[in-house]
């Protein structure tokens, strides 16, 4: 799901599993809450994960993140994962991602996205991705 073609949006609900004894979220878990989110915002503009790799023998990997954990997620809560790009590269892209509650901020995440082909080595993207990616180039 998208917002006005400026971010990609995508829901998630807070499981028993996602959760520490404590029943909030356990640390991790945020990161492949993103996993999800980033995976979902590919599909949406046309560029699944196999088909990348099918076609045109690319797939992407996670270079750096940085994390900032503001506020906990519980169970039962429902959680939006907000995505946007601050940078789109030949090669490589930035996301920022935002786990809210509501309008809550509870984990800002910066994730470096290398595009790689056989072997790891770094390739450019795809043109029609980097051109279905550019409306979600915002400037952090």
């Amino acid at each position: 799901m998208t917002d006005g073609a400026s971010e990609h949006r995508f829901p998630v609900r807070v499981y028993y599993e996602d959760t520490d004894a404590g029943g909030i979220v356990y640390y991790a878990n945020y990161l492949k809450f993103a996993e999800r989110a980033r995976t979902e915002f590919l599909r949406s503009l046309g560029s699944e994960h196999h088909a990348m790799k099918e076609q045109h023998g690319v797939e992407f990997v996670v270079r750096s993140m940085e994390v900032d954990y503001i506020r906990p997620a519980r169970l039962d809560d429902e959680l939006t994962v907000c995505s946007s790009l601050t940078m789109l590269g030949g090669a490589s892209m930035t996301a920022r991602q935002i786990v809210k509650r509501d309008d809550e901020d509870l984990v800002n995440m910066s994730v470096q996205l290398a595009c790689v082909g056989a072997g790891g080595k770094p390739v450019r993207m795809p043109g029609a991705l980097r051109t279905a990616l550019k409306p979600f180039q915002h400037d952090q």
